[in-house]
């Protein structure tokens, strides 16, 4: 028998279905399991706890499978697992069929495959793999998704270092089928986006933004619009739809700000009414706080500043920056959309540092509405950590 047994006491966050098990709270390993193997996990008193998968070198020794019942993981587990994401995807009003359309078919732990990102794009897949127990089963996981939903491709994204920590290589290449090297492209609620399977963000891009993109559009009526750190442009396409009166798209990266500039082109928009540059964003901001200049909306959508608890007092105080600037570059009645995607940044905290350096900026604002992520990204109750998108629309005077 392969299993782990927890230290007295420390069984508490299993029994609440938290799917993780950190090293420090396991008592005993037993059997000898390899990386990515199935194991039952039990308490220090020897009640059963559920099914994970185990990983001798990570922080987060085990991932757990299912709860309370003691089961083989396997093809019939996952093929379960995979029927149920399709159905909860259908009822929210995302479908697998739909050639067109692209969402999240599986959140990892939040859909019960612990470490696993599935994201569709039009007729293809692309998955990305950063767990242990997952990769032991990736061909598996192959096989289910193109059976079931009839895809014409799936590309495996497993190309990020954080799989370095569960001891796993990078890898980056066709699963099944065919994957074009062209971008594929995009209807995301009548904005057309080119999506470059293969070297793109993420899997590919940015979906859960979906419905913070669409608000902006919704807002940006007669506003001067500064969206930083813009990437492909996704927030100002939304915006100049919307009918902004100007646009001005920051990023740090040539090769993402020329893709904006074509999808422009793409959507039929104004090229007049939109300006993009190429710059640090810090830089840019401070640049035009010495111009003086102001817009109506800015958008701050940052990369993750936070990727461990050591970096968490830095990225806190580069997110207290960012958003400081940006305030003072407000106008009066001017609103600010600002975002985390570090996990690790609870919301009671981002609100505090917004808070900051609003009081920094000896601006009064307000809070009017929150994001966070769409329905094709639940969180498990159980699982916060799963809660890594949020964000905040201020509106200062």
């Amino acid at each position: 028998m392969k299993a782990i047994t927890l230290k007295a006491g420390r069984e508490k966050s299993a029994t609440r279905r938290h799917p993780w098990v950190f090293s420090g709270a396991i008592d005993k390993v037993l059997g000898d399991p390899s990386l990515g193997d199935s194991v039952e996990i039990y308490s220090y008193a020897g009640d059963f706890l559920g099914m994970g998968a185990y990983s001798p070198s990570s922080q987060i020794r085990a991932r757990f499978w299912n709860f309370e019942e003691k089961r083989i993981i396997d093809k019939e587990f996952l093929s379960k697992v995979l029927d149920q994401a399709i159905a909860s995807r259908h009822s929210r009003g995302f479908d697998v069929s739909d050639k067109q359309n692209a969402f999240r078919l599986v959140n990892a732990e939040n859909d019960g495959i612990p470490g696993c990102i599935i994201d569709k794009y039009g007729p293809y897949f692309s998955i990305e793999i950063l767990s242990a127990g997952a990769e032991v089963f990736r061909e598996i996981i192959f096989k289910l998704l193109a059976e079931k939903t009839g895809c014409t491709g799936i590309i495996e994204r497993s190309d990020s270092e954080v799989r370095t920590k569960e001891g796993l290589p990078l890898r980056k290449e066709v699963a099944y089928g065919n994957v074009p090297t062209d971008p594929v492209p995009m209807n995301e609620n009548g904005i057309f986006f080119d999506i470059d399977l293969w070297n793109g963000h993420k899997t590919g891009y940015y979906l859960d933004q979906r419905d913070a993109r669409k608000r902006i559009g919704e807002i940006a009526k007669g506003k001067t619009v500064l969206n930083c750190f813009c990437y492909t442009g996704g927030f100002g396409l939304y915006a100049l739809k919307g009918g902004a009166k100007h646009v001005y798209q920051v990023d740090v990266s040539k090769d993402a700000l020329k893709i904006a500039r074509d999808l422009v082109l793409k959507n039929k928009l104004p090229t007049s009414e939109i300006t993009h540059t190429q710059a640090d964003v810090f830089t840019y901001l401070r640049q035009c706080r010495d111009k003086g200049l102001q817009f109506d909306l800015i958008v701050l959508d940052p990369p993750k500043f936070i990727e461990s608890k050591d970096s968490l007092n830095k990225g806190a105080r580069g997110y207290k920056d960012i958003n400081l600037l940006a305030i003072k570059l407000l106008s009066p009645g001017g609103r600010l959309a600002t975002f985390s995607c570090s996990g690790l940044m609870e919301m009671s905290l981002f609100q505090k540092i917004i808070a900051d350096a609003a009081e920094d900026a000896k601006r009064s604002a307000q809070i009017i509405e929150r994001f966070g992520q769409p329905a094709d990204h639940p969180v498990k109750t159980s699982f916060p950590e799963g809660q890594y998108l949020k964000g905040l629309l201020i509106e200062v005077e």
